[in-house]
């Protein structure tokens, strides 16, 4: 019976692993950041064409910094409040 009960916990340790592991706010956040860090390099320094195009706004730098701070958002989030693996209900005895 221990052996059973040992396996069991492993697959639950494993299971709350992988609730985390694949929490879609890390994946969220993580590219947001990635991109962001991306589309903020290229806005940093435009050129004139580019500018003319957006009117004057720096488009890449602003929607850079905005990804930015989305998928920080997304991760912290997912910090201060992990997923939580639900509890499995008690099987009913079949009559």
């Amino acid at each position: 019976m221990s052996d059973l009960h040992k396996e069991v916990s492993e697959l639950e340790r494993t299971s709350a692993t992988a609730a985390r592991l694949f929490d879609i706010r890390r994946i969220i956040g993580g590219l947001f950041v990635v991109y962001g860090v991306i589309v903020t390099i290229a806005g940093i320094n435009p050129s004139d064409a580019d500018l003319k195009k957006a009117e004057g706004v720096h488009i890449n730098l602003w929607t850079g910094l905005a990804m930015l701070v989305l998928g920080l958002f997304f991760l912290i989030w997912m910090k201060l409040r992990p997923a939580q693996v639900p509890e499995e209900a008690p099987a009913t005895p079949e009559s």
